[in-house]
């Protein structure tokens, strides 16, 4: 376990969750992390927390050899030029931001500080998250492991190189989103023939849930899982039909390409 104090630069819902997270599972002391915020009544939700909370990012930056960049991707250039003069040769920088790299990072600092690149995603809040991570040729094992776990703790975590990581989001960061808008078709559905929404939503939920299991625990593809449901001449054979006629499969790969695309376009530097 690193020595390092963690500090979070914003406390918003993804901060918050990386921070229940450590507390709950006992990886660090509240009063071993340390949070920023433009916003006070979120400091005040930390410091009912017994977490550290400071003043400015020149502050937090000064005390923490951790720093998770925790601000959304158009707030980066101000907070690290913010920081830059605090900021030392060892200490650790994460960024969550979709489309910030490494090197977009170091190059806002204006030094080669080891660090790590991390895409969670919002079911991190539940400790039910998917985070992945790269990590600078610079950084330490201890450090790293350190970063690692406060994803890990609220969920699964993989490791990946930096080049897959715009590719990532869109399997990883966004695709909550894909699976809500599926659900809401379901559900609005279920309600335009007469069923009560509640009732839908609840059988919904758990068949996206028990298929997840399936896909992980059943030890099959998901083709071979797709025939497991479809019996031939049966009702999920025509449903399957409008959907291939639809091209929905190919519509969902446009989809996570021009996600990867808007990714390297917040990268650009």
């Amino acid at each position: 376990m690193s020595n390092k104090r963690i500090g979070f630069i914003g406390a918003g819902n993804m901060a918050t969750a990386i921070i229940n997270g450590i507390i709950a599972n006992k990886a660090k002391k509240a009063e071993e992390i340390s949070v920023f915020d433009l916003d006070k009544s979120k400091l005040g939700l930390m410091a009912e927390k017994g977490v550290d909370t400071v003043g400015s990012c020149k502050e937090l930056a000064k005390k923490s050899g951790i720093i998770v960049l925790a601000v959304k991707p158009q707030n980066y250039d101000e907070v690290l030029a913010d920081i830059s003069d605090e900021v030392r040769d060892d200490t650790v920088i994460v960024t969550i931001a979709a489309g910030i790299s490494i090197a977009y990072v170091r190059n806002g600092l204006g030094r080669e500080c080891p660090a790590v690149r991390v895409m969670p995603n919002t079911p991190l809040l539940l400790g039910k998250g998917a985070s992945a991570l790269c990590r600078s040729d610079n950084i330490d094992d201890e450090d790293f492991d350190e970063v690692y776990r406060m994803f890990a703790l609220s969920g699964d975590a993989v490791i990946l190189t930096e080049d897959k990581m715009n590719a990532v989001i869109a399997v990883n960061g966004s695709s909550p989103a894909y699976f809500y808008l599926f659900a809401k078709s379901m559900v609005d559905y279920a309600v335009s023939v007469g069923i009560d929404r509640d009732a839908a939503m609840k059988l919904v939920c758990k068949t996206l849930e028990g298929s997840a299991e399936m896909l992980r625990s059943s030890g099959d593809t998901p083709e071979t899982l797709i025939e497991k449901v479809s019996s031939k001449g049966g009702t999920t054979i025509e449903a399957l039909k409008v959907l291939k006629d639809r091209n929905v499969p190919e519509a969902i790969f446009d989809a996570m390409a021009a996600c990867t695309r808007r990714a390297e376009e917040l990268g650009s530097k």
